[in-house]
């Protein structure tokens, strides 16, 4: 048996209720996530339960991609989003592991292009 831990969070941004400043539906703190470097990161909703898990070459850009794109699994559920958790990882084998390991161990909610177990 394989043992898999999955990284720590490096960055957790939080939707505002009341942003005062530009934002993404509600999220203002995305200076925060690297721009330049790959990794996973995990969609969450106010009670903690995890929606979608990602992986990629350039993490800031994908996340706001999952916001603003036409054809993002997320495009319907976007406004369920309340937290972000980033993990960097740099190796592009270890973010598709971890991706494929978290959406099934944890049972994120809108990925089902990677559940192998029901």
């Amino acid at each position: 048996m394989i043992n898999i831990t999955v990284p720590t969070p490096d960055v957790t941004i939080f939707k505002q209720v009341d942003p005062k400043e530009s934002n993404i539906y509600g999220f203002t703190q995305f200076h925060l996530i690297t721009r330049e470097l790959g990794g996973i990161f995990m969609f969450y909703n106010d009670k903690d339960e995890l929606l979608f898990v990602g992986k990629a070459r350039k993490i800031r850009p994908r996340i706001k991609k999952h916001f603003e794109d036409s054809v993002s699994p997320m495009k319907k559920h976007r406004d369920e989003v309340h937290k972000i958790e980033v993990c960097v990882v740099e190796n592009p084998v270890h973010r598709d592991i971890y991706e494929t390991y978290i959406i099934n161990e944890y049972k994120a909610k809108y990925n089902d292009d990677k559940v192998y177990f029901k």
